[in-house]
């Protein structure tokens, strides 16, 4: 069976919402179910489970680090990409005029953590300018562009750039390997923080991770695991840097002494008790990802249906894509026609009215779309619509959302 086959909730609507979460396999979910039966047979506080505790975190924990490219000693486990960007960027050592520089293309979560950060510490904020780069780049010249943009904007008191991996709300691709190369030869040598949220299980990620001071992401998404758990990789010298800032037991070396030092490696990031069944599912679903291919195949079949996905929007009136060319990755991004651009009031979606503009033209269409259990979401900045195409996205799934859509409009 295919990891199509084995997830229900793709058995009876067409669903292109990935980038928000992902599907639960049934083989993943029986092993939640079991982890919490074992847990409970042995004793949820016994000296029996706890071997068991251990080998279930250590699973999850070198799946990932393996998926990272890095060792094990550099990856925590997280309750979500959140708590992966702010836990250790608030243990950094900062200086009160040090610069945030922050692309405009980031989560509103993470700038919100970064803006509380820079008003704690009188810290500045700086904007990296790139989704208009993405809207007029070819994807062959973005990466020169984006450096570009980049040698622009960095100061000598840069002490952070924010860039995500795979950008949530324009599907493009940003160079973080090069990025990071870039930051090494600073004077100050920034930190270099990437929301991995979209590109974790859909993309290859290690040359990334690797390079990173602070790799985040979840497994709820793209990996189709369990909400509630995912992890970040931590460079080495963040690890030699930072300081632990919300403290509980995993985060020290001995738990029966408080005074004991914290762990020297990235789990003095992680705080107290989690879910321990959440890793037992975690883990089988990142199995069956790698039983479905490697990472960049698994990429080459999602380009290709967001490739087919991106070709049939050219063609629907009244529709532009924010690229100007097919995704290097599964999320297309694209927007009506407004009313000053087309001149046509008259054309917006059912469930509108003229003069609204685009928001509510485009919730009107996923409300629309969701009826008929097609399921894409909104986004506000920009101002525009995401479906996203994964492994188990079928051609024809991509032509129903199509049909649909061109009624919609």
């Amino acid at each position: 069976m295919t990891l199509r086959d084995l997830c229900p909730a793709l058995a009876n609507k067409a669903y292109f919402n990935y980038g928000g979460q992902g599907p639960l396999p049934d083989p993943a979910l029986e092993a939640i179910i079991a982890s919490w039966r074992t847990i409970q047979e042995l004793g949820p506080f016994s000296l029996a489970v706890w071997p068991f505790v251990e080998r279930e975190t250590t699973r999850v924990r070198d799946a990932l680090a393996g998926l990272c490219g890095v060792a094990p000693h550099r990856l925590a486990l997280t309750e979500n990409v959140t708590s992966g960007c702010v836990l250790p960027l608030w243990g950094l050592p900062w200086q009160q005029g040090d610069v945030l520089l922050i692309s405009d293309c980031e989560h509103p979560g993470v700038v919100a953590a970064c803006r509380e950060l820079a008003r704690r510490e009188r810290l500045q904020l700086a904007t990296l300018p790139v989704q208009q780069l993405c809207r007029s780049t070819p994807a062959a010249l973005l990466p020169d562009a984006v450096l570009a943009s980049l040698d622009q904007h960095l100061s000598a008191n840069t002490r952070l750039v924010v860039l995500s991996h795979l950008l949530w709300n324009t599907g493009a691709v940003m160079p973080i390997k090069a990025v990071a190369e870039r930051l090494r030869d600073h004077p100050r040598q920034p930190w270099l923080l990437v929301d991995a949220a979209q590109s974790m299980g859909s993309m290859p990620v290690a040359e990334a991770a690797a390079a990173a001071d602070i790799y985040a992401f979840t497994g709820h998404k793209w990996c189709c695991g369990p909400e509630g758990l995912g992890g970040v990789a931590l460079s080495e010298r963040l690890l030699e840097q930072a300081s632990p800032t919300l403290m509980g037991w995993r985060s020290l070396r001995h738990e029966a002494d408080a005074g004991s030092p914290w762990h020297r490696d990235a789990r003095r990031f992680e705080v107290a008790t989690s879910c321990l069944p959440l890793c037992s599912g975690l883990a089988t679903s990142l199995e069956l990802l790698a039983a479905e291919g490697s990472p960049e195949a698994r990429l080459a079949g999602i380009r290709a249906a967001s490739g087919q996905l991106w070709q049939g929007l050219q063609a629907i009136a009244g529709i532009h894509t924010v690229l100007s060319e097919p995704p290097t990755a599964g999320l297309v991004s694209f927007a009506l026609q407004s009313a000053e651009s087309s001149g046509l009031d008259a054309g917006c979606p059912p469930g509108s009215t003229p003069g609204q503009g685009l928001t509510a033209k485009h919730a009107a269409v996923v409300r629309q779309l969701g009826e008929r259990n097609i399921w894409i979401r909104q986004l506000d900045d920009p101002e525009s619509l995401r479906a996203c195409t994964h492994i188990t996205t079928t051609s024809a799934e991509i032509d129903q959302f199509l049909a649909a859509l061109t009624e919609a409009v």
